[in-house]
């Protein structure tokens, strides 16, 4: 195993930026409400006023987890910050307490992932609405989440891969791995039952003749206490078998890159980076030691974060720019 330093990218990007004294990333929040399958929800959108260096504006799309909104998803990912200097939009769709109460995207009901149906509509149908009225590229649309947040991004992208470039998943679980409450509690606990293969197969049957590859970033607490480290194999299993799959490709056996990456003071983590055999992304991924449940290098002004892990938010940031064409 390679031990490397942390570079700049594992470092806390508005804090660093505050201790330069350089000024405050600018963007305005506006607010919308999208209905589709019969149902609405609200989110908010920032809107960066930086142009975008390349004039193709993106799109990254942040599920927050149970108990959270977006506000607090805002604060506490930091990701405004980080996205506005490339002129990048953020979208914040928002689960409401009257459809979990617990403000829990419902990753784990069948009515709710399948295409054309349930939230997964209603949310690709938000990303399409904000894409054509904001002038978005639609080849620079992404998707994160947290936790509940982190398992809807998998089951979004398995339903309408042709919405998004690449995803990111923090302390999350694979598309279809629970199809109820007992069985979701089972998969948080231990991970799911289905191995990654059959997962992955599972996810190009859903996506049938639109299947694509959409590189996956993984990030995940080694100490998460309620969602088991366990889920980040099977993720990273499931995709490989995704994406290799639909670049007509074998699912590599090995990581093409595999070290651990250590910074002074902060949690270190052991990094994978796993590629097709004729170099595309695939899967990249960070089991981060010490990390429970919580946004990896967070802000401790929003919930579920944890300042001492490595900057998720430029991590994911840096992830879907890095594959912009």
């Amino acid at each position: 195993m390679t031990v490397v330093a942390a570079g700049a990218d594992l470092l806390p990007g508005p804090a660093a930026a505050q201790a330069a004294g350089a000024p405050p990333a600018a963007g305005r929040l506006v607010t919308g409400r999208t209905a589709a399958a019969g149902s609405a929800r609200s989110y908010t959108l920032m809107v960066p006023d930086a142009p975008p260096p390349t004039g193709r504006r993106a799109l990254v799309v942040m599920l927050h987890g149970c108990t959270q909104d977006a506000a607090d998803f805002m604060r506490g990912t930091q990701m405004n910050t980080h996205a506005a200097p490339h002129g990048v939009f953020v979208l914040y769709p928002e689960q409401g307490a009257g459809q979990h109460p617990q403000k829990c995207w419902n990753w784990y009901a069948p009515a709710e992932m399948k295409r054309d149906a349930g939230e997964v509509a209603i949310v690709a149908a938000m990303v399409r609405e904000v894409t054509a009225a904001q002038g978005i590229d639609p080849a620079r649309v992404y998707v994160a989440g947290m936790s509940a947040g982190a398992a809807m991004a998998a089951n979004l992208v398995a339903a309408y891969p042709e919405l998004f470039a690449a995803m990111a998943v923090h302390s999350g679980i694979a598309a279809g791995a629970a199809a109820d409450v007992m069985s979701a509690i089972g998969a948080m606990r231990s991970g799911p039952t289905a191995d990654g293969d059959a997962l992955g197969m599972a996810v190009l049957t859903a996506m049938a003749d639109r299947a694509h590859a959409v590189p996956l970033l993984v990030i995940h607490g080694r100490a998460d206490g309620v969602v088991s480290a366990r889920n980040a194999a099977s993720l990273v299993r499931q995709w490989l078998v995704v994406n290799a799959s639909a670049r007509h490709l074998a699912p590599p056996a090995v990581p093409a890159r595999h070290e651990a990456v250590e910074a002074t003071g902060r949690y270190g983590a052991v990094h994978e980076v796993w590629t097709s055999a004729d170099g595309g992304m695939l899967v990249e991924s960070y089991l981060v030691e010490g990390l429970g449940h919580a946004w990896s290098g967070g802000d401790a002004n929003g919930s579920f974060t944890d300042p001492k892990g490595p900057d998720a938010s430029a991590l994911i940031l840096t992830f879907f720019l890095a594959g912009a064409t």
